[in-house]
């Protein structure tokens, strides 16, 4: 049971060369345009030659019955605990046992360090505060591979290894907008980002041109290559959402390094219970804090004027967060109204709004297909406002034609607390024997 990320891995590091098992199926959820394609042979392997369905998560006892299942492996991330337990007793119901892999059978060991970044929920800041360790290591003369998790939703046999180096060849593998938001920021940083479907293969390339491998992971899962330090985002904007959802209470319970995330944003009270959680949940990790400062490319023109909203796509849709960054802005820089989208949101869009109904007044920003890049384009026509502020971390300009001026919101990680995470991976470096050949600037 997947969403076209750990699903995928999982199979290929466990189940693909083993002859005991048969997988029948993969089930799809929260990713749209999945479901109805199959898993290609060419990276399902010789036991597979034709390759292998993937079917919509509804069909789970459909499957379960006509295909005599014996094991149902849940293997997508950011779902409350309760929801895991519900397809649990559904695949129970349908005679099969329920399981789930852990990090001894899935991670991958690399030949360099690795750092990798999780968060307990999807919006936490995860690609934010991966991009800073991203310039601080180069500005101590590190060469950085950043292995991003997986995003696989175009053909999958062609993105099997994926090596990113400039904007250029993101269009050129026809990344959607949800993959672009993570790559594109990276690549304006000066990273090389390497992501697919096979992972051994995707590390086995970041080896061979990086001193130090971090790994930007996606919703709250955990690594698939195993860190030498793994850094934990928790986010205050919710409070006690660190142990709710799966897998993101196993992984605070991994981290060496919580960081407290968006201290600047958060009452003062929210900040103190979420660490207060955090020590009780793991006490022998080293707590930080984050914060994320906003910025707007042009806050004059804003102020006073009707905004429509374009917030991150996965931050306000499974992240359940019902704004972020650009909202933020928005309200800082005066503007007279944030517009609500919903009313003039064409079909594909307005399908996002019933399935995700705590979104009120921004827009998500939707592409996981040309026809839905093309609704989101469509929606921003119809919404009567003066100005987009867009917190995508894309130039959606570069992407769609629309009728009004794009605002862009810019938010980063800064180091709130002293010592802070420059510190700590600083002792990390020495302890692995990696020597810093350039002293370090703050770039807060």
């Amino acid at each position: 049971m997947g969403a076209a990320g750990r699903d995928f891995h999982n199979f290929n590091v466990v189940y693909r060369d083993n002859p005991q098992v048969e997988v029948v199926a993969f089930t799809a959820a929260q990713i749209t345009g999945i479901a109805n394609r199959r898993y290609p042979a060419a990276l399902a392997g010789s036991l597979y030659p034709n390759g292998i369905p993937i079917v919509d998560e509804s069909a789970l006892e459909t499957l379960c019955t006509e295909q005599q299942v014996d094991q149902v492996i849940f293997a997508y991330s950011d779902v409350p605990h309760a929801h895991v337990m519900h397809l649990a007793s559904r695949a129970m119901a349908a005679g099969a046992d329920f399981s789930l892999l852990g990090p001894k059978h899935t991670m991958l060991t690399a030949k360099v360090p690795v750092i990798a970044v999780s968060a307990v929920r999807t919006g936490c800041g995860k690609s934010q505060t991966t991009r800073w360790l991203s310039k601080l290591l180069r500005q101590w003369g590190l060469r950085v591979g950043v292995i991003r998790h997986p995003m696989p939703y175009g053909d999958l046999e062609r993105q099997a290894v994926q090596r990113f180096t400039s904007r250029a060849d993101l269009t050129l593998a026809n990344c959607t907008v949800e993959e672009r938001e993570e790559y594109e920021p990276h690549l304006e940083e000066g990273n090389f980002v390497y992501a697919g479907v096979d992972y051994a293969e995707v590390m086995n390339l970041a080896e061979q041109e990086s001193d130090l491998i971090l790994w930007d992971g996606g919703n709250n899962d955990f690594p698939f290559i195993r860190p030498d330090l793994h850094i934990v985002l928790v986010d205050p904007l919710r409070p006690g959402h660190e142990t709710t959802h799966h897998p993101g209470e196993a992984v605070l319970r991994m981290a060496d390094i919580i960081v407290v995330a968006k201290v600047n944003a958060a009452a003062a009270a929210d900040v103190q219970r979420v660490t207060e959680t955090a020590r009780l949940v793991n006490p022998t990790a080293t707590i930080v804090r984050g914060a994320s400062p906003i910025r707007l490319s042009k806050p004059e023109a804003v102020r006073g004027r009707q905004v429509l909203v374009v917030e991150d796509g996965p931050t306000t849709t499974h992240g359940g967060m019902p704004y972020g960054a650009g909202f933020v802005a928005a309200t800082h820089a005066h503007a007279l109204e944030i517009v609500n989208p919903r009313p003039f949101a064409v079909p594909a869009i307005a399908d996002v709004y019933a399935t995700y109904p705590h979104l009120h007044s921004v827009l998500p920003a939707m592409g996981y297909s040309a026809e839905q890049l093309k609704a989101l384009a469509e929606t921003i026509n119809n919404t009567p406002a003066d100005v987009v502020v867009s917190a995508t971390p894309i130039d959606l300009e570069a992407l769609i034609d629309v009728n009004k001026p794009i605002v862009r919101a810019y938010y980063e990680f800064a180091e709130a607390s002293e010592p802070g995470l420059a510190a700590q991976i600083k002792q990390f470096l020495a302890r692995a024997g990696i020597g810093v050949k350039q002293p370090y600037i703050s770039s807060n």
